[in-house]
């Protein structure tokens, strides 16, 4: 008897959903972990490359519920092949990448026709403080940066964007009709992380003009659906971004009714959270570029030959 295929879309989708519903934003960095004392980073794969788009949600999503310290992730087999090995009971985690495939087919008049089609597939990895063996090289603690530097860097960055960002008044906004970023004084944030976090997510909001990324989800009104993917999107955004300027996304509190509309956007489409992931991706890739600054683009996974496919 054939298992049935697994739907990975549906799974991650479900994982996500259900920590909303606890009002968790799975996509909150992992502020406090062990292994940056304060910082926070990117997930690595074995070879020291960031993971992209979903996955980093999912590993830091792994990573806050287990309390794992290192950022890198391996593969079974890449543990083996370092002399070390997954310790017993330790269940993995499933990362994804698309793959592409052509099939060929017979059409009506009989000739054939090549057809290419993306795929999605799945492979497990587990963090580094789920292995034995492994020296203390996978388990960094680097000193934090002292808050001098990590301001002076936003500084850089957003100055070297072309966004007109304008400070005054109670309320942060991005207003497409002006092309303009709107924000209160530096001074009426609870704390100079707290601002930098607000420009971060507004400024992912000003990728979406149509002289940019021409992003639409068909928003009417505060509140609907297109609304909310739109914010969904700046949202995780923004916390590409901060773990980019070393900057904690702490700008928004978990409002119920934020968390609501995210809810009805989640359980409506499967595949949302991957979409706005790409998107989001796709908007601080565009700010990196128009910065002139490098992200560490990296590769997807799978490329290296490194993936462990799932069973069917």
């Amino acid at each position: 008897m054939t298992a049935p295929k697994r739907d990975l879309a549906q799974e991650i989708t479900a994982r996500i959903i259900a920590q909303l519903e606890h009002g968790v934003r799975p996509w909150r960095k992992p502020w406090n972990a062990a292994h940056c004392d304060g910082r926070i980073v990117l997930p690595l794969r074995a070879n020291g490359v960031a993971y992209r788009g979903i996955n980093v949600l999912l590993l830091w999503m792994t990573s806050v519920a287990n309390g794992y310290g290192s950022p890198f992730w391996l593969t079974f087999r890449q543990a083996r092949e370092h002399g070390a090995h997954v310790r017993k009971g330790e269940r993995g985690t499933t990362v994804v990448y698309y793959g592409q495939q052509t099939r060929t087919s017979v059409g009506d008049e009989g000739a054939e026709e090549q057809e290419s089609f993306r795929f999605l597939k799945g492979y497990t990895v587990f963090s580094a403080d789920q292995i034995e063996g492994l020296d203390d090289a996978w388990h960094p603690r680097p000193t934090p940066p002292a808050p001098v530097e990590r301001l002076d860097r936003c500084e850089t960055f957003f100055a070297a964007l072309p966004a007109d960002v304008r400070h005054g008044g109670g309320q942060a906004y991005y207003a497409i009709g002006s092309d303009h970023i709107q924000l209160p004084p530096i001074e009426a944030f609870e704390s100079v992380e707290t601002y930098y976090s607000t420009r971060a997510h507004e400024t992912c909001h000003w990728t979406r003009h149509p002289s940019r990324l021409d992003r639409d989800f068909g928003r009417k009104r505060w509140g609907d659906e297109g609304y909310a993917v739109e914010e969904i999107v700046a949202e995780i955004g923004a916390s590409y971004l901060g773990a980019h300027l070393d900057v904690p996304d702490s700008h928004i509190e978990d409002h119920a009714s934020y968390i609501a509309s995210w809810l009805r956007v989640l359980n409506n489409d499967r595949k949302a959270i991957f979409a706005a992931a790409a998107r989001a991706q796709e908007a601080v890739d565009l700010l990196h570029r128009l910065a002139g600054t490098t992200a560490e683009p990296g590769v997807e996974p799978g490329v290296e030959g490194d993936t462990e496919p799932l069973a069917a």
